[in-house]
């Protein structure tokens, strides 16, 4: 079992996941915030590769980028970046890039690279399942769990191969549109929870749109765990971090109040 299937087996109870843009607002930002997050609650980090058209992504994480491409962030800073990471916390770490650059950096000598630089699994939003067989047989070969996303518009035969091909845990994405604030969350997404928990063994996480630790509560009573980006992103703009710890502690207190759910064998 790989380390981050393992974040969400007994005692461990609702997973947090934070995600942060690599080099946002700089790279001492990034060093730092990553070890208070995993001081603060986060089970899980993810670190998302800037790239100049993230079409996933809403408008705060999409200026997070841009600006850490500005900062002269490449993949291969983001390596080294997660190298240095790996040396400060023992939480997985998790890569969240888009398919381009991956596909300029190699395939096998991404893949290969994440491994030395201690990353645990790979979320590639714009690669479907469909089309991510060669870099599934690299991933699988080197203990790099592959992670696939599913949209509340997602059919009963995606969600099947999805669930047939993912490894770490099942992003669930909460709406059919980009990462970012919402004042609610969808009131069908216990529905599609469900839809997909009766096919999947693996953990379900829940993520775009999630701000608040009531949000927060409120999905982890369906699902295993909850990724949050947009709302660190927002507190990281001026660099001050201790509203950081102040809202990643009223996130981890919000889902220690939920029971843990009981996942298939």
């Amino acid at each position: 079992m790989s380390r981050l299937a393992s974040s969400f087996k007994p005692p461990a109870g609702k997973a947090l996941i934070g995600y942060i843009t690599v080099g946002y607002p700089d790279i001492k930002t990034t060093l730092e915030v990553v070890p208070l997050l995993a001081k603060c609650g986060c089970d899980i980090v993810e670190l998302g590769i800037p790239f100049s058209d993230p079409l996933a992504d809403g408008v705060t994480i999409q200026k997070s980028s841009f600006r850490a491409l500005q900062n002269g962030v490449t993949p291969k800073i983001c390596l080294e970046i997660a190298r240095q990471l790996r040396q400060k916390v023992d939480i997985p770490l998790v890569f969240m890039s888009y398919f381009n650059p991956v596909l300029s950096y190699g395939l096998t000598e991404f893949v290969t690279d994440c491994i030395r630089s201690g990353i645990d699994g790979l979320i590639i939003p714009d690669l479907p399942p469909e089309e991510g067989v060669e870099l599934e047989v690299i991933t699988r070969q080197r203990g790099l769990d592959l992670i696939y996303l599913l949209a509340p518009t997602s059919t009963e035969s995606r969600i099947r191969l999805v669930a047939e091909k993912s490894l770490g845990f099942l992003y669930l994405v909460s709406v059919a549109g980009v990462t970012g604030t919402r004042s609610r969350l969808p009131a069908d997404l216990a529905g599609f929870v469900a839809r997909v928990r009766t096919v999947a063994k693996q953990p379900l996480c829940i993520g775009f749109g999630i701000s608040t630790a009531a949000q927060a509560k409120q999905a982890a009573r369906i699902a295993d765990g909850v990724i949050v980006g947009s709302r660190f992103i927002q507190l990281m703009k001026t660099g001050n971090l201790d509203a950081v710890a102040v809202f990643a502690k009223s996130l981890r207190y919000a889902l220690d109040e939920v029971p843990r759910l009981t996942l298939k064998k």
